[in-house]
């Protein structure tokens, strides 16, 4: 049997009868740590080298473990692991080094979060869940209540600002390919956020009882009527009664200050845990746990803390003065943030002459409104956002980054978020027929984008980018056939056209040109 000292006698190297392979005994002085394992290997310049690597790792952690915290925070950290919480999560979180403006929006949302639980707090103190009492207490909120008006503004002009900071948030992940392998699991508890947001807000919405909460509330409530055999008793069950009234406002605000709070912070801890499991992505799109050094840090990573910190706060700060601007000069933001109309209390009996709901539902609102038929709408609407959790898997594409994204890509993404937003201008607006066809064209663009994610996901023949592109333009034809009357029949051409023409370069070109040549992507972030 063979005996190697390393490290003053602090690992010993040596191997068994029955086996060839080096064992290392690990016991360093003044620490209680010892241990016993194999190598794996027969050589004794790869065992020694794996031992070292071992011991610094092990010698690392006792030296942090022996700067912990004593007396009253060190009694607390031994029963709750406060403090190592904080080491694993913050300043041993090593990022990339390369984050840039995009990545500010994650701490922000982060920071909206807490703002928004905080003075829905106060406002729930003085808030009356009841249908003769909520509007008053609103406006006993903003003109009797010390400071109520600050608090109101605070809380209506955050729900818009989270709204803002996660669609960035949604968008910095399709042009660095965050929701990629192994990231599918962050990618879907965002998403999940996403809806649980949604329905926070649309709860929220309706409880000041104004005159557009509860008209929007009546519109969005209605499109579960539309479900087939169960649509009807569905509607009642979520009303709580056959039209909105009073059970409907005290079940939204319970969901809307208990329910759906606890179901988002849950999520974002899920998604929290499952970002620091993979690791952050980056710019790049490049992993940084492939290079690391002997100590296992990674080459191209820096610790979050003080490093990110640091900069956080600076977007934090700007963040701030642009909040601090919107709620004192102008909280109602044009109508888009508070309606006039919702200055008005609720009357069942008057509609307003134009209902929409807040500028972040419009998108989706022009896309059910894009179809006539209330039920085929409504699942357009529904398959807007399901199509999301299948990001992943529609672009298969290993290059994340759009910086070495082909131009197609590029065009694409641009043209979608180009539709996006004229979807949620069109959804503030009353319906006319200019506006109906645009809606239609672009909800059409809004699916075509990840229909050409999946074409762009692997290389395509030309048989393939010919058929691929016929199917998509004969079912856009086919609907367009049954829409064609002796009015709009050139609307409907040229709206047809526009569309067909932009499917054919996106699908054709490729074959013919060097649009779709992507670049190399480097080993090491730049």
């Amino acid at each position: 049997m063979e005996k190697v000292l390393l490290r003053d006698g602090e690992i010993t190297l040596h191997t068994r009868e029955r086996s060839n392979k080096w064992q290392m005994y690990i016991n360093i002085k003044g620490t209680d740590v010892f241990v016993r394992k194999s190598t794996g290997t027969s050589n004794l310049d790869d065992a020694a080298q794996i031992a070292t690597n071992y011991y610094d790792k092990l010698k690392a952690n006792a030296s942090t473990a022996s700067n912990s915290a004593t007396g009253v925070i060190g009694w607390i950290d031994e029963r709750l692991p406060i403090l190592s919480f904080v080491r694993d999560h913050l300043t041993n979180y090593y990022a990339p080094k390369n984050f840039n403006f995009w990545y500010f929006f994650g701490s922000l949302a982060f920071l909206i979060l807490f703002l928004q639980i905080f003075t829905g707090i106060f406002l729930a103190m003085h808030y009356k869940p009841d249908a003769k009492l909520a509007f008053d207490s609103v406006e006993f909120i903003m003109r009797d209540v010390n400071l109520g008006w600050l608090i109101r503004y605070m809380h209506s002009t955050g729900a818009s600002a989270f709204f803002v900071v996660v669609y960035l948030h949604m968008f910095r992940a399709l042009m660095y390919g965050s929701f990629k392998k192994p990231r599918e699991l962050i990618w879907l508890f965002g998403v999940f956020i996403y809806l649980a947001l949604m329905a926070e807000a649309f709860m929220g919405y309706l409880l000041p009882w104004g005159q557009m909460s509860y008209w929007g509330a009546q519109v969005i409530i209605n499109l579960f009527t539309t479900i087939p055999f169960i649509g009807p008793e569905l509607g009642v069950w979520i009303r709580g009664d056959f039209a909105i009234s009073d059970p409907t406002l005290t079940r939204f605000f319970a969901l809307h200050i208990v329910a759906v709070p606890m179901v988002i912070l849950l999520l974002v801890i899920l998604h929290l845990a499952a970002l620091h499991t993979v690791g952050s992505n980056n710019p790049d799109g490049v992993e940084i746990k492939k290079h690391k050094d002997e100590n296992g840090i990674p080459l191209d990573g820096v610790p979050f803390h003080p490093y990110y910190t640091v900069k956080d706060f600076v977007g934090i700060g700007v963040f701030l003065f642009l909040f601090s601007l919107t709620v004192f000069f102008m909280p109602e933001m044009g109508g888009y943030f508070l309606e006039h109309a919702n200055f008005i209390p609720a009357n069942p009996l008057v509609t307003p002459e134009h209902i929409a709901p807040v500028w972040y539902f419009t998108p989706f609102y022009s896309i059910l409104r894009a179809i006539p038929d209330p039920a085929f709408g409504a699942l357009a609407m529904l398959l807007s956002i399901v199509v999301l959790f299948f990001l992943p898997w529609i672009d298969k594409n290993p290059i994340k980054s759009i910086r070495y994204r082909s131009m197609l890509f590029r065009v694409n993404l641009f043209v979608f978020v180009t539709g996006f937003l004229i979807l949620g201008y069109l959804g503030v607006k009353a319906p006319t027929p200019l506006y109906s066809a645009l809606a239609l064209r672009f909800s059409e663009m809004y699916f075509i984008f990840f229909a050409l994610l999946f074409f762009y996901s692997k290389s395509r023949g030309s048989f393939y980018s010919f058929f691929y592109s016929g199917v998509i333009i004969s079912l856009i034809t086919l609907y367009d056939i049954t829409r064609i009357n002796l009015e709009n029949y050139i609307m409907v051409i040229i709206g047809l056209a526009f569309v067909c023409a932009f499917v054919l370069f996106m699908t054709i070109s490729p074959l013919y040109t060097n649009l779709n040549r992507e670049k190399e992507v480097p080993e090491r972030v730049t």
